[in-house]
């Protein structure tokens, strides 16, 4: 039951809107002819929408306290949430994974080049996703500076190119190794540190790695940055742009197959478990006998490992890398779809991911307000699903008390 308390904070929550979103949705300025066009009906728009929301949210904010009241009485059972259901009932996840897996093999045959390309986009922001995956949903490490290794791996791939003339296959592992020793480098020196003290550290890495690539020029040339490199080749065949892309295409569903195989391996390795711990409670782990140290170093250093073989793709991808394509806003995007999708959830890293690359590219349409659009789409998630688009499922282990033999008399 709504109160005067929940109307008064919508006209509130209205307000706060339309203050915030008046530069943007009500005026609009015309540099060629000089005007200025006042577009009133966008604020009525606003306030209407934000209180319409705001007691929506309310309402079923109450029902579910509500609901949570009554099953602690045993009024009500407790409904299995559509996402574990999702997770662990065969007969739903098979032909969402058959139908799924089939889309993806015919997506470049039914759609355009410039289609294709943004979802190779997207597949890179899966395995980004997966990899930071590992150092903040599985391991519990807030890095904030994910691009760092990113980076690495593109100019790895850019800069031994031009050099040494090494390919795209050559680079690929190299990328991989010299991102992972990164990581190592970056875990040392924050192994004693944890929460914003750890996130202000990786934040500084991220930044110390752009700002030697842009100021280095003698090493990266600088802003102009690194043109000309070559895409991926198959066995010396000569490609055309389009041939490229689809080349590049299925490349990128095998990759995100092997990161979905070899994540979902670790979490459920001997490793896994111990990152696991380490998130829960980091002084437990370290009294049950788990080696801190090798945990979390093996977190940054596996984590980096993916955005370093996806640098080395991006490059191929675009032909050119410079600075600009490396700065902090990327490590909060990838960082904003591992929260989105749930913090050790793979299959919601790969839907945030989807969401949040190919959402702000179909909504287009919505021109100026596309990006608005976006940020409350995220801000409404967060609000009614905290948890995460999927969240990842606790284990627990049971033991099962053998019946005891009949003892004859």
């Amino acid at each position: 039951m709504l109160t005067v308390k929940d109307f008064r904070n919508a006209l509130l929550v209205a307000l706060w809107f339309v203050f915030l979103t008046f530069p943007i949705m009500v005026i609009k300025i015309n540099p060629y002819e000089r005007t200025i066009i006042w577009r009133w009906h966008n604020l009525v728009w606003v306030g209407i929408g934000s209180f319409v929301l705001y007691l929506i949210s309310r309402i079923y904010l109450q029902r579910k306290k509500a609901r949570q009241q009554r099953i602690r009485q045993g009024l009500e059972t407790e409904r299995i949430d559509w996402s574990q259901r999702l997770m662990q009932e065969r007969r739903i996840y098979m032909p969402i994974l058959v139908g799924t897996a089939l889309f993806a093999l015919a997506f470049p045959l039914v759609f355009s080049t410039y289609q294709t390309n943004i979802m190779i986009t997207a597949l890179m922001y899966v395995v980004l996703g997966l990899g930071l995956n590992i150092v903040v949903g599985v391991a519990g490490l807030l890095d904030l500076g994910y691009v760092a290794f990113y980076a690495v791996g593109a100019y790895s791939y850019a800069l031994l190119n031009m050099h040494f003339g090494l390919g795209f296959w050559t680079v690929l592992p190299i990328g991989a190794m010299l991102a992972a020793t990164f990581g190592i480098l970056l875990g040392f020196p924050v192994l004693r540190l944890r929460g914003d003290y750890l996130a202000i550290v990786t934040l500084g890495f991220g930044e110390i790695i752009r700002l030697i690539l842009e100021n280095w020029t003698e090493f990266s040339q600088g802003p102009s940055g690194i043109s000309n490199i070559p895409r991926p080749g198959f066995f010396g065949l000569e490609m055309s742009l389009d041939t490229a892309i689809l080349y590049l295409y299925y490349l990128m569903i095998a990759m995100v197959i092997f990161t979905i195989f070899v994540v979902n391996r670790l979490q459920n390795s001997r490793i896994g478990r111990a990152w696991f711990a380490l998130r829960e409670d980091e002084i437990a782990c370290q009294a049950m006998g788990i080696d801190k140290t090798r945990t979390k170093l093996t977190a940054f250093a596996l984590g980096a490992t993916w955005a370093g073989m996806v640098g080395v793709i991006f490059a191929a991808k675009t032909t050119f890398v410079n600075p600009a394509s490396f700065t902090f806003l990327e490590s909060a995007i990838i960082l904003c779809i591992v929260v989105l999708g749930g913090m050790g959830s793979i299959v919601g890293v790969i839907i945030a991911a989807l969401v949040l690359i190919l959402l702000p590219e179909y909504l287009r349409a919505f021109a100026d307000y596309r990006m608005l659009v976006f940020g409350a789409t995220l801000v409404i998630m967060m609000v009614f699903r905290p948890q995460g688009i999927i969240a990842n499922i606790r284990r627990t282990y049971t033991l099962e008390r053998k019946p005891e033999p009949a003892v004859d008399k």
